[in-house]
């Protein structure tokens, strides 16, 4: 079992030198002040972790965690659990949507199996299987405490491999049916705000499929009782497997040093458990895109970050992410190539008193 209190003190913070030196230079170039906004946050950032002024993500990779769902046996989803191995098998195969955004935007991806319930035999998933799904959270807890740290400890480790391998930046994404409900769940105990409040229609569900999975939501908090003050208490009553592996990518990119960037919704919710879990990792984290469902803009402004895309977008697999890697590389071109004011003998711009 891990023990985040010890890990958290093992996370060090990105280097503020690097980043007063970054927004330096920033504020050097010959262009009105902060005027790329959140990119140019993001650049600063990016700096810090890496503890160099002119960073690099040229290498990047997307870790896509698949884990099945045991609450998808109360209709919340419009397609049956058998999907989740589907995908996850065309995601190994190069095959899947972003697989295909991934090659425009110069990333890898890496699929992970960390609990779906059909084993899926193909080289390019990275087996990390915990246990073959959750149970059904409404019934009882979605599984057990060890099974939750495990699952984190997973994607830790997925984050140490990739960095060991030359990746400067990971992205998170995910595939598992019924994972809306689940995070709607952590988010809901996590926050304290009302189900219907955080929960959604995922991938399209009717007015009487959204009352079935709000009644989901709740049964499964009301039985379960989770503790909003112990995360992998919450992770392991009504969180999924594939959240908690999120969660482990976020916590291993502050261990390891690497910035993440959060996909939508799902990634978001891991990302909070991760905060609450190890509050260190919360600077390491970089929000891509507010997606359509009622909790992503929520989320965003509890983790306290800034997205970069609006789009209405709810594919998942990690597809929001990949869409903002290129905003981040025109950005990091504007800052590392842009004359400054001093190199063209222009007065610089001001702040505002």
């Amino acid at each position: 079992m891990i023990d985040f209190t010890e890990l958290n003190a093992r996370i060090k913070p990105p280097d503020e030198a690097v980043m007063r030196a970054s927004r330096a230079r920033w504020d050097s170039l010959a262009k009105p002040l902060r005027s790329l906004g959140a990119l140019e946050d993001d650049v600063v950032r990016i700096a810090g972790v890496q503890g160099a002024l002119m960073p690099d993500v040229s290498r990047r990779a997307v870790a896509v965690m698949c884990a099945d769902n045991g609450v998808v046996a109360r209709g919340v989803t419009q397609t049956g659990q058998e999907v989740t191995a589907v995908v996850a098998e065309s995601i190994a195969r190069g095959a899947s949507s972003v697989c295909r955004m991934a090659r425009v935007a110069g990333a890898e991806v890496y699929p992970v199996d960390v609990g779906v319930a059909r084993p899926v035999d193909i080289p390019a998933l990275w087996q990390r299987n915990v246990r073959r799904g959750t149970a059904d959270m409404t019934k009882g807890p979605a599984m057990e405490r060890g099974e939750a740290s495990a699952a984190v400890e997973a994607g830790m480790e997925v984050v140490r491999i990739l960095r060991d391998e030359g990746y400067r930046l990971v992205a998170t994404g995910e595939m598992g049916i019924g994972n809306t409900t689940t995070s709607s769940a952590v988010m809901a105990a996590l926050t304290g705000r009302p189900v219907e409040e955080v929960t959604g229609r995922g991938a399209g569900l009717s007015d009487e499929g959204l009352l079935r999975k709000q009644g989901a939501v709740a049964a499964a908090l009301k039985i379960n009782r989770p503790d909003a003050s112990d995360a992998l208490d919450v992770l392991h009553k009504v969180g999924g497997l594939d959240i908690a592996g999120i969660a482990g990518l976020c916590i291993g990119g502050a261990l390891y040093r690497v910035p993440v960037l959060l996909d939508g919704v799902i990634s978001l919710v891991a990302a909070l458990a991760a905060a609450k879990l190890c509050p260190a990792c919360g600077a390491y984290l970089i929000a891509s895109h507010v997606s359509k469902e009622p909790a992503a803009g929520l989320l965003i402004k509890e983790l306290g970050l800034a997205p970069l895309i609006c789009a209405g977008m709810g594919l998942g697999e990690g597809t929001g992410a990949v869409a903002a890697m290129p905003l981040l590389d025109m950005a990091l071109a504007v800052y590392r190539e842009t004359a400054t004011f001093e190199d063209i003998r222009v007065p610089a711009y001001k702040p505002p008193c």
